[in-house]
């Protein structure tokens, strides 16, 4: 079919406001004074359908299951990411134009809006999925659109472990930091693994306890019966409506949690996490971009500097607060593993260091110089076997 043709049909079906249907799409065929068979008609619905109702020409790999992240930077260039590194993809869109109609629908669909005054976009579309699209001038050349796709199921501790993101035996260390209700933070780059390595961990929470999970994007999906999710949410066109990580950090203390969890750092809401942790709240967690377990401390301090806290102060709640580091890595091969687990010191003039407790290898954790301190920690919850 030609291209001309396919326009008139998609504008008749826009006119009429009607689902692109085979009846339908049969319809403004004949209008158009063409007869097809019933099999071109169909794929005809089908790719009308997609473009009007789904992801376009992006759907087939959204639906592959191994897919984790689908990413557009021109109408010939959609890149894929299995698990092993960026591919580049045969999908292409006929134009720029197309590519940005498709960004400004699924903002439209997660109830954002995108356009020339308001040039990107970042949300959650309805079936979990992480939408962020960039418009030009902003984006050069053509609309840069990103779709980062979320599982309906955390992985089992077990899967993660043969899929070598944790290392041999490290699910019994890991489990063991969870039963003794330590604090910790799971750190890394970007598309290392730290929500799916959380989601998994919390799934192993007691089933009797409580877990209210605050994030930017609901993204955390937990195997367990008792969560509370709670999202942000942007101000509306009048700049109203705003409620930040921080706010939900409040209301979350609220709520009775036997684990208060952030999805992610990153801002003001480090000092509200750190003085929840001190005030009873054992077995918080959350994520958190760092390059390395050892930066996170600088880290949480850059953090803490944006709500007025200051390096004394955030060190002191910092000590007291947080037990554990697990950091994530992502080699060049595109294996996601933890590469070593931090314990909490403090050095000479009273800052909080990192001390590598374990480090991931292929025969499985090897033990640092705080290993025992990290043993010592794991008693209370019946140590580690």
């Amino acid at each position: 079919m030609s291209a001309s043709l396919l326009d008139a049909v998609r504008l008749r079906l826009a006119e009429s406001g009607a689902d692109p249907t085979p009846a339908r799409v049969a319809e403004a065929l004949r209008l158009e004074g063409r007869l097809l068979g019933d099999a071109e008609v169909l794929g005809v619905a089908a790719r009308l359908r997609s473009e009007l109702v789904g992801t376009g020409p992006l759907e087939p790999l959204l639906a592959e299951p191994d897919v984790t992240d689908v990413l557009v930077t021109a109408p010939d260039q959609v890149w894929v990411d299995r698990g092993a590194g960026l591919q580049r993809t045969q999908v292409s869109f006929p134009d720029a134009a197309a590519v940005r109609r498709l960004a400004q629908r699924l903002a439209a669909i997660a109830g954002r809006r995108l356009d020339d005054a308001r040039p990107w976009v970042d949300a959650r579309l309805p079936d979990g999925t992480r939408l962020h699209a960039v418009l030009p001038p902003v984006a050069v050349g053509s609309t840069c659109l990103s779709l980062r796709v979320v599982r309906p199921r955390a992985f089992a501790l077990e899967e993660l472990v043969a899929a070598g993101t944790v290392p041999p035996g490290g699910q019994r260390l890991l489990r063991a930091v969870l039963d003794a209700r330590l604090s910790f933070l799971i750190s890394g780059g970007t598309g290392s693994g730290k929500t799916t390595l959380l989601s998994s961990l919390l799934g192993l929470v007691a089933p009797d306890e409580r877990i209210v999970l605050a994030e930017d994007s609901a993204e955390l999906r937990p195997d367990h019966p008792h969560v509370v999710r709670l999202e942000t949410r942007p101000a509306n066109q009048e700049g109203t409506g705003l409620v930040t990580l921080r706010d939900l950090v409040r209301q979350a203390l609220r709520m009775r949690p036997d684990r208060l969890v952030v999805g992610e750092v990153r801002g003001p809401e480090v000092t509200d996490l750190l003085a929840a942790l001190n005030t009873g709240h054992e077995g918080g967690s959350g994520t958190v971009h760092a390059n390395a377990a050892a930066d996170v401390p600088a880290r949480l301090e850059a953090l803490g500097s944006s709500a007025g806290l200051d390096r004394a102060a955030l060190h002191s709640q910092l000590a007291a607060a947080l037990s554990v580091v697990i950091h994530l890595v992502r080699d060049h091969s595109g294996q996601r593993r933890i590469a070593e687990v931090h314990v909490l010191d403090r050095d000479a003039s009273g800052f909080v260091t990192t001390v590598p407790a374990a480090v991931g290898g292929p025969q499985g954790f090897e033990r640092g110089p705080g290993w025992t301190r990290l043993a010592a920690l794991c008693e209370r919850g019946g140590g580690v076997s």
